[in-house]
């Protein structure tokens, strides 16, 4: 049976990674550090998925540079070093990797996170291996702007067509859009289905584990 696609490209936190929890606890224990006005934790799930600098202005619409760059700094303190919220891989995950990558598909990671962030995930979980390309917020735009799907693309070489992202959250699916790629929807994280399907992406996962199953039904 031939493929669908050559490259699949996946988000990391809530599509690979459980960490939902540990983002937003990390962001309450730096609005408290901060003394700022107060945000709920529906509002603070909205933003998971953004690049830092874009999740702190979704929260705080009239953040200036001095503002964003005082909370991303204590952000990363409470993320890196000081909150120990666990951030397991959804169960399964890292079989279905290898399962893809067995395969034959070629596999990616685009991803809101920043560089040093994904580096010690990926070293923490042992899935280097399966990443030889990844972009981060802090390495070009934003999602949902196209340009991580576009640079992740030019090194493999490849179409839009020969590509689909995976995500929990409408930015990634508008990011596919943007770039004219197919997309597939995992409905286990930060965003509810109805919120994802109204992006239209081919199809849509409850369960990481389902997601080899989907490839070989449509291919």
């Amino acid at each position: 049976m031939s493929k669908p696609y050559k490259l699949l490209i996946f988000d990391w936190d809530g599509t690979l990674m459980d960490s939902a929890q540990h983002i937003t606890n990390c962001v309450q224990d730096t609005i408290a550090e901060l003394d700022l006005e107060p945000r709920t934790d529906t509002e603070v799930r909205n933003i998971i998925g953004l690049g830092l600098e874009e999740a702190i202005v979704g929260l705080y619409a009239d953040a200036d540079a001095a503002f964003i760059q005082r909370m991303a700094e204590v952000f990363r303190e409470h993320f890196l070093y000081k909150n120990k919220t666990p951030s397991p891989l959804f169960e399964g995950a890292a079989d279905v990797l290898e399962m893809l990558k067995s395969d034959g598909y070629q596999l990616a990671i685009a991803t809101g996170k920043s560089r040093r962030g994904l580096d010690k995930v990926l070293q923490d979980t042992g899935l280097e291996e399966f990443f030889p390309v990844t972009r981060c917020a802090d390495e070009t735009f934003s999602k949902p702007h196209p340009q991580m799907l576009d640079e992740i693309l030019t090194d493999y070489d490849l179409q839009p067509s020969d590509a689909i992202m995976i995500g929990d959250s409408e930015y990634d699916l508008l990011m596919a859009k943007n770039a004219d790629m197919d997309a597939l929807a995992v409905s286990y994280g930060v965003h509810d289905l109805p919120r994802l399907l109204e992006h239209e992406p081919l199809g849509y996962v409850e369960d990481v584990k389902e997601i080899p199953q989907w490839f070989s039904t449509i291919g």
